[in-house]
């Protein structure tokens, strides 16, 4: 044998990191898991002798599927124009949580859900604006600033010079544009228990109050379930049609949950999760709402009876 090809379990160790990159370029765990799967039936697909000249195995497989998600954003489009309302990225839970409510998180790390790293590269908030991107800024950005590949890889990838790798990843990080005032942690969890119980108590002032002026709400119902089809704008608006929700919702149960690793609100009834929510927060108060409806992306949210 060649010195290349690597081994059946140092190939398959490769998957957990590649659902992390496809997840980061899609914003689906299931296309995600797709793509990391064609990848690797590409790679078997390759004749022995093939396989064993290949010096990184994991290289080639980060560039197949990097390649594959390529593709895929650049159908997204047409996908996206046939989508009834808002297309929001996939919410995740976090394991613990899932482990402890009886989810499927128990079923161990064959579920690609469970292999995702939960950190600020998958926040809601981060997610929607890779949305704004071309899909090669997208892969460019994604590849090189959040996990560290050199733009001399990324050229294999897009089909470009690293030279122009790292000007779609410079145009991409103008996308990103400033931080804003960070939040911690604790804060942000604050303010969104003041949310839930002002929401419980259908207290429209206190909501007003948590909500910036110039909040913007956005919902993913995917034409599955009733909700919003358009953004709704303004601190006021938002709070009025929570209430109206709350009101017509009985029975509902609000968590307080993680969701892609920062705090946001889950809704349920009889145990089963109809709705999850996100929150960006700065300066103290609610700026973005994304609340995800269509029950194909809540599937990770699920029990296990």
């Amino acid at each position: 044998m060649g010195s290349g090809g690597g081994g059946t379990a140092e190939v398959a160790g490769e998957r957990r990191r590649l659902i992390n990159v496809a997840y980061r370029l899609l914003g689906s765990v299931t296309e995600a898991e797709d793509a990391v799967q064609d990848a690797y039936a590409r790679w078997y697909g390759l004749p022995q002798g093939r396989r064993e000249e290949i010096l990184s195995p994991g290289a080639w497989l980060t560039t197949v599927t990097g390649r594959i998600c390529l593709d895929l954003l650049g159908s997204a489009r047409a996908r996206r124009e046939r989508y009834v309302g808002a297309w929001l990225p996939e919410p995740l839970p976090d394991r613990a949580e899932r482990d402890h409510t009886g989810g499927p998180g128990a079923a161990g790390p064959a579920d690609p859900a469970d292999q995702i790293v939960l950190d600020e590269s998958v926040a809601m908030a981060f997610l929607v604006v890779l949305e704004s991107m071309t899909p090669a800024e997208r892969v460019a950005f994604v590849l090189h600033d959040v996990f560290r590949y050199p733009f001399a890889e990324i050229a294999g990838v897009l089909g470009r010079t690293p030279a122009a790798c790292k000007q779609l990843a410079a145009s991409a990080r103008r996308r990103v544009g400033p931080a804003g005032a960070a939040v911690t942690a604790t804060g942000r969890a604050d303010v969104v228990r003041h949310v839930k119980e002002a929401w419980e108590t259908k207290d429209i002032a206190a909501l007003v109050a948590l909500l910036d002026p110039a909040a913007v709400m956005t919902a993913d119902g995917g034409g599955m379930v009733g909700t919003v089809l358009r953004p709704v704008e303004g601190g006021t608006r938002i709070a009025e049609y929570m209430v109206a929700i709350a009101d017509r919702a009985p029975g509902l149960e609000l968590l307080e949950r993680s969701v892609n690793g920062v705090p946001g609100l889950v809704a349920q009834r009889s145990g089963v999760v109809m709705t999850v929510a996100s929150f960006d927060v700065r300066d103290g108060r609610v700026t973005r709402i994304w609340v995800v409806r269509n029950p194909e992306k809540l599937r990770p949210w699920a029990r296990e009876d």
